[in-house]
């Protein structure tokens, strides 16, 4: 398997004019070739599969040599956890770019958009797959700009003001995390996260802490966690729905696998023996509860459809944040990592479904909607499926993910008696995601129908659809998939 990750960055690279130039004839190719670039770059990825599950230390690593005055090798790795990432993001970028043929096919520069998407995958997929500080500094950054023109390219009422805020937020974020980043350098000499991490354990505690304090803002920031969240709602909102879908799938996500990795992963240690490790723990608990809550409290009063979606995925890394600060009980850990895919997956199918249903009847109030059930069958089964799963609704993905979560926190509870009431609380807000999930397909897919003679949308659309919502039944009923990957990490 020589050069496979590698690989796996450059062919989308080489993919990029390719799509422009096949998107000045024929959009619908364009997409089609994305389609084929993610299929073939989840194909790459799959051939590491034998080196994870069965293989010494269950991590495939390639290292090449890029700027030896900083001692930095370009290397990439992918374990359990990085490979399921990377995977749901090609699945994402798969599903979004074939749900794009139909949805996007009445505006303009195409060609563009399309390019766009394949040069944020390239950042996507490379935050996952780099154990390099500085490449995934780089990586971190590429997700950012071409983000930017897509939303405010192609956004609805006030594209460019969201996608500025999303800009600045984010990028103010970032600062934050190149800090860290130069700190660790400084410290140890060493801008590779594993490397680092036993370097850190002799480093000056103090110092430590700051850097971890730093990272861990600037991920926040991407993670859209309370109260840095102000950029996600306008974002979400405003971008196109295969976007939407990405940038809550996928985007969010990757600031709390940053948290996981860096942070937690290769900071964290340096302290774990120290007072603050447990006030750093118990700081993440309190965020992540005031999000759980704001998110969900939010969802439940607002009235545009994208919107209420935005605000749920506030609420979900509420619940993420929450797990991450369980680390480093197994339990939590692995039911952290698994909602993060299960999360993304049903997420980003909720946001297909609601761009569906704004394609069709050109609204974005839920008060204005009700009865496409009848009129939008597959539309409303999908989002159904998607919706059951955001509320932690068995058999559908989330169930599972929170679940494992919670047996992380009832076994936190026996050592530390401060997440006692924070576990009681979490409860509560899941009753919460239930009701907003609820008041959304009643609005939307329940009760009178307010319109006449809605067709369901074309069929590469309601393929794109359909494609989501198997997975998100099959991770909930089958999660041990994806759990065996998430296990060996932690062997």
């Amino acid at each position: 398997m020589p050069n496979t990750l590698l690989s796996t960055l450059l062919l989308p690279a080489l993919t990029i004019p390719l799509v422009y130039i096949l998107g000045k004839k024929s959009p619908k190719a364009a997409a089609a070739l994305i389609a084929m670039m993610c299929i073939c770059d989840a194909a790459l990825l799959s051939t590491t599969v034998p080196v994870i599950i069965n293989g010494k230390g269950h991590i495939y690593v390639e290292s090449y040599q890029w700027v030896p005055a900083l001692r930095s090798s370009f290397t990439l790795f992918i374990d359990g956890i990085s490979f399921l990432m990377a995977i749901v993001t090609l699945i994402l970028m798969l599903a979004a770019a074939i749900f794009s043929i139909d949805y996007m096919h009445e505006k303009k520069g195409l060609a563009e958009y399309y390019a766009l998407l394949t040069l944020l995958s390239i950042g996507l997929v490379g935050v996952f797959l780099t154990s390099n500080l500085l490449l995934f500094y780089f990586c971190w950054e590429l997700m950012l700009l071409p983000a930017y023109f897509i939303i405010g390219g192609w956004g609805y009422r006030e594209p460019y003001r969201a996608a500025f805020k999303f800009f600045i937020f984010t990028h103010a974020g970032a600062v934050f995390v190149l800090l860290g980043i130069g700190a660790i350098f400084m410290v140890t000499g060493d801008l590779d996260m594993f490397h680092a991490r036993s370097a850190l354990m002799m480093a000056n505690p103090e110092l430590v802490k700051w850097i971890l304090i730093s990272l861990t803002a600037g991920f926040a920031v991407k993670m859209a966690a309370v109260p840095v969240h102000m950029w996600l709602p306008d974002a979400h909102s405003e971008a196109p729905a295969p976007m939407s879908a990405l940038l809550s799938g996928v985007i969010i996500s990757a600031g709390a696998y940053a948290i996981l990795r860096i942070s937690l992963g290769t900071v964290f240690p340096a302290v774990m023996a120290t007072d603050f490790a447990s006030q750093f723990l118990h700081g993440l608990t309190i965020f992540g509860i005031m999000s759980a809550f704001f998110g969900s409290l939010i969802a439940l009063v607002e009235t545009d459809i994208k919107r209420i979606i935005a605000y749920s995925s506030i609420a979900h890394m509420g619940y993420v944040l929450f797990g991450l600060s369980l680390f480093p009980f197994q339990e939590a850990t692995i039911g952290t990592v698994l909602h993060l895919v299960n999360h993304a997956v049903s997420k980003g199918l909720l946001f297909l479904t609601a761009g569906a249903v704004m394609k069709r009847l050109e609204i974005r109030d839920v008060r204005e909607m009700g009865g496409l059930a009848g009129q939008m069958s597959t539309t409303a089964v999908s989002s159904t499926i998607a919706a059951l799963s955001i509320a932690g609704v068995p058999p559908f993905a989330c169930f599972m993910s929170e679940f494992l979560i919670f047996v992380g926190a009832f076994r936190t509870v026996k050592i530390d008696g401060f997440y006692t009431i924070p576990v009681a609380v979490m409860l509560i807000a899941t009753v919460f995601s239930l009701a907003y999930s609820l008041r959304f397909l009643s609005h939307v897919f329940f009760g009178a129908s307010k319109h006449d003679k809605v067709a369901d949308v074309p069929l590469l659309m309601k393929l794109s659809m359909v494609f989501l919502a198997v997975l998100v039944v099959a991770f909930g009923v089958w999660p041990s998939l994806l759990i065996q990957f998430i296990n060996v990490t932690f062997v």
